[in-house]
């Protein structure tokens, strides 16, 4: 049976959509991947561009309010960004709850070539995390 892990973040535009998107279309046998934002925004072209060139396709996720996920039990609750934290310190269906921080990528007064390379660099650190964390051994059993 799969795992299911939502991927939290403030505005589900970014950390949490690229999350979703990469261990859905890396591990999808063995998890179902969900995310949600405390305030969602319209995911980011940016994030879709720098996910399409490791070949993962998230042009058709959407972004999801937290709330739409209330009494949904997860196997496991990750946010993605210090304000989901605290807004959210842990999602009360999850079996778990970890925090794994990652900036934003989201940034102003950059030119864009410098934005794709944030959103890159950003990009790398999620799916580090995830290979790292879910992809050798997976959520424990209990």
């Amino acid at each position: 049976m799969k795992k299911k892990v939502l991927f939290i973040c403030s505005h589900n535009a970014a950390r949490s959509q690229m999350a979703e998107g990469y261990l859905r279309a890396r591990y999808g046998d063995r998890y179902e991947a969900f995310s949600a934002g405390t305030e969602p925004a319209p995911v980011h072209p940016m994030a879709v561009a720098v996910m399409q060139e490791i070949g993962v396709d998230i042009s058709g996720q959407q972004s999801k309010p937290l709330g739409e996920f209330t009494g949904v039990e997860m196997d496991l609750a990750v946010t993605v960004c210090d304000s989901a934290r605290a807004a959210c310190p842990f999602f009360p269906w999850a079996k778990e709850n970890v925090h794994a921080g990652f900036p934003d990528p989201i940034g102003k007064g950059r030119s864009e070539e410098q934005r794709l390379a944030v959103f890159r660099d950003i990009r790398d650190r999620i799916v580090s995390w995830i290979d790292r964390n879910l992809g050798g051994y997976g959520i424990s059993d209990e």
